[in-house]
């Protein structure tokens, strides 16, 4: 996220999914500084599976989105389950190498059913977007929320924290590079 909040940059959509001017808030991610390959490579190890909301989905199984050298944890291609969160499951999928479940159930469900299928030595991710994370802290289904905030300030975009109840949080870690802040709370 940026220094400001924002998980995007303005006008994001499927093909500019991290919004208008939003590249940056996923410099780390690309960069080559070892803090933050050592957060990404830890990341990616420990993911049994993951959670997402179906705006992040049309973004990643869109034309310009995730391939085989590209995808879920970047250069460290991994293939999880993954639960996507929606209304409605999509007519087709591109990515037809990856898991995906597509949840009607809302935040909790999908929560569980990742819980379901995720090895016990793993944890469930959830991935985002902002709304999905909210609501999964709202509820009360996190046991640590990771950020990595980026030395950005976008001004406007999508608000990872909007129209959300008071919690207080325990730092538990924190990792810092040339391009992001990597923070590791206790929501319990």
């Amino acid at each position: 996220m940026s220094l400001d909040g924002f998980v995007t940059g303005p006008n994001p959509g499927t093909e500019n999914g991290l919004g208008d001017g939003g590249m940056p808030i996923h410099a780390w991610v690309f960069g080559d500084d070892p803090a933050d390959q050592a957060v990404l490579a830890d990341a990616v190890e420990f993911s049994g599976a993951v959670v997402m909301g179906r705006n992040l989905f049309d973004v990643i199984d869109g034309p310009g989105g995730w391939n085989d050298e590209m995808g879920y944890g970047a250069r460290h291609v991994a293939n999880p389950p993954f639960f996507v969160v929606t209304h409605r499951a999509p007519d087709s999928v591109r990515l037809e190498k990856l898991d995906f479940t597509f949840v009607t159930g809302g935040v909790g469900a999908a929560v569980e059913a990742a819980r379901a299928v995720c090895p016990a030595e793993k944890n469930v991710v959830i991935m985002g977007g902002g709304d999905v994370i909210r609501q999964a802290l709202d509820d009360k289904v996190l046991d640590e929320l990771v950020l990595h905030v980026s030395p950005i300030v976008l001004g406007a975009g999508t608000p990872l924290f909007h129209d959300i109840a008071r919690h207080e949080l325990r730092q538990v870690d924190v990792r810092v590079s040339k391009y992001a802040t990597h923070i590791r709370f206790a929501c319990r």
